[in-house]
C-alpha cells in the first residue's frame, strides 16, 4: 500500500512539473513574488514568536501587508492568465493598473493602521 502511493504522489509532482514549464514565464515571476511575499510574511510570524510582539500593530501591519500584497498578485494572475475565459477582454495593462492601485491602496490604509 505504501508503495503505491509513493507511486502515485511521484507520478502527481511529475505531472506538475510537466505543467508547469509549460507556464508563461511573465506567470512564474508572478508565483515567485507570491511565494516571496508567504515567506516574508512567515518571517515575520517566527520573529514575533521568539522575540515577542512589543509593538502588535506593527507585526500586524507587517504581516497584513505582506499577505494583501500576495492576495493581490494571486488576483493579477488570475487576470494575466491567457488561458482564463473569464478575463479574455480585459488587457495585461489593465491589470497590472488595477493591481498597483489596489497596493497603493492596501498600504494607505496599512500606514494609517501603525498611526
Amino acid at each position: 500500500m505504501a508503495r503505491t502511493t509513493s507511486r502515485d504522489a511521484q507520478a502527481l509532482f511529475q505531472s506538475l512539473r510537466s505543467a508547469y514549464t509549460a507556464t508563461p514565464t511573465s506567470l512564474k515571476i508572478i508565483d515567485l513574488y507570491v511565494v516571496f511575499a508567504f515567506f516574508t510574511a512567515i518571517i515575520q510570524v517566527v520573529y514575533m514568536a521568539i522575540v515577542g510582539s512589543f509593538p502588535f500593530n506593527s507585526f500586524l501591519s507587517g504581516v497584513l501587508s505582506c499577505v494583501g500584497t500576495a492576495v493581490l498578485a494571486v488576483c493579477l494572475r488570475i487576470q494575466v492568465n491567457k488561458e482564463n475565459k473569464e478575463f479574455k477582454d480585459l488587457p495585461p495593462e489593465r491589470a497590472f493598473a488595477d493591481f498597483v492601485l489596489c497596493n497603493l491602496v492596501l498600504h494607505l490604509v496599512i500606514m494609517n493602521f501603525l498611526g
